[in-house]
C-alpha cells in the first residue's frame, strides 16, 4: 500500500483505537466541539463544502457518505465537492452564510489556506483535517491534526479514520434535538449586539468600491453578517475581491488583495451572493 503524506500502512495487529495516541494537538474534546458545530449548522440547513486538492476522491467520498448514508438511522445531508482548480472563486459564488467548509489537506496548500482566510467573511464555519506541519493558529475554526508517522489499517488512511469519528459524532449530535436546536453559542454574525464583536475587527471581502470625494472612499463588503457599507479611506486603493479588516464601520487594514488568489488579476466577480 502506498503511503499517504508520509503515513505508512500499519500492521494487521494494530487497531484504529490507537488513533488518539497519534493525534497532534487534537483531543476528544476537539472532535466533539467540531462535530457539535457541524451538527448545529446542518440542523439550520447548511451545505457542507468539501475540499481536498491533492486527493479529490476524498472530497467526493465524503459527499457521498453525507448525501447517501449507509446507516438507516442517519439523515441525508447536503454536501458538495469543491473543484481543486479555483476553490476560492467557486465558494465565493456558491457558498451561503451559515454553510460549512471542510478541508482535508496539508497546511502548505495555498488554495486551501486562501479559502480558509476568506471563509469568515463568507460566514462559513471551517474544519481543517491534515497532518505534518500545522496551520497557523486561527487558520480554521476547528483544526484536527494527525501525526505524520501514524500507521493506519490496510486501505484506510489517518485522514479518513479521523473523519469517520467526526462524521459519527456529528450524526450522534443530530440525533439529540436538545443539543442542536437554537443558536450556536460559538457563532456570532457580528450584528452589533455582541459586546466582544462590537470592540473587535471582523473580516470583509470587498464587493464594490468607489471614490466619494477628494479624500473619501466608500465600499460595500461581504461579511458574515451580510453586505455592509464601509468607509475605506484608511486602506488606500482597494477593489473587488480584496480582503479587509473592518472595525466600527471602517476598513482599517488590508489582509489580502484579490490578486493573491487569482494569479495577480483582480477578480471582478468577487461580490458573489450574500444570502
Amino acid at each position: 500500500m502506498v503511503a499517504v503524506f508520509g503515513i505508512r500502512p500499519m500492521t494487521p495487529s494494530s487497531t484504529p483505537d490507537v488513533l488518539a495516541a497519534h493525534l497532534r494537538g487534537t483531543t476528544s474534546n476537539d472532535l466533539a466541539v467540531a462535530a457539535l458545530a457541524m451538527a448545529r449548522r446542518f440542523e439550520a440547513g447548511a451545505t457542507m463544502w468539501c475540499l481536498s486538492p491533492a486527493f479529490p476522491q476524498y472530497a467526493r467520498d465524503i459527499v457521498a457518505e453525507f448525501m447517501h448514508p449507509t446507516d438507516a438511522r442517519a439523515r441525508a445531508l447536503r454536501a458538495v465537492a469543491v473543484g481543486a482548480s479555483d476553490p476560492v472563486s467557486q465558494l465565493r459564488v456558491e457558498a451561503r452564510i451559515g454553510d460549512l467548509l471542510l478541508a482535508i489537506s496539508t497546511a502548505d496548500r495555498v488554495e486551501v489556506a486562501a479559502a480558509m482566510r476568506r471563509a469568515p467573511a463568507w460566514g462559513l464555519t471551517t474544519i481543517w483535517i491534515g497532518n505534518g506541519a500545522r496551520p497557523e493558529p486561527g487558520a480554521a475554526d476547528n483544526v484536527l491534526w494527525v501525526d505524520s508517522d501514524y500507521d493506519v489499517a490496510a486501505h484506510v488512511d489517518a485522514f479518513l479514520a479521523l473523519w469517520h469519528r467526526l462524521r459519527d459524532l456529528t450524526h450522534a449530535f443530530l440525533g439529540d434535538p436538545s443539543l442542536v436546536e437554537g443558536e450556536d453559542p460559538g457563532v456570532c454574525l457580528a450584528n452589533g449586539d455582541c459586546f466582544t464583536c462590537s470592540d473587535e475587527g471582523h473580516l470583509g471581502e470587498i464587493v464594490t468600491a468607489r471614490t466619494a470625494g477628494d479624500f473619501d472612499r466608500l465600499a460595500v463588503a461581504r461579511t458574515a453578517g451580510g453586505l455592509e457599507e464601509i468607509d475605506a479611506s484608511l486602506v488606500g486603493e482597494i477593489g473587488p475581491g480584496d480582503l479587509v479588516v473592518i472595525h466600527a464601520g471602517s476598513a482599517i487594514g488590508l489582509v489580502e488583495s484579490a490578486g493573491a488568489t487569482t494569479g495577480g488579476t483582480r477578480d471582478e466577480s468577487a461580490g458573489g451572493t450574500a444570502r
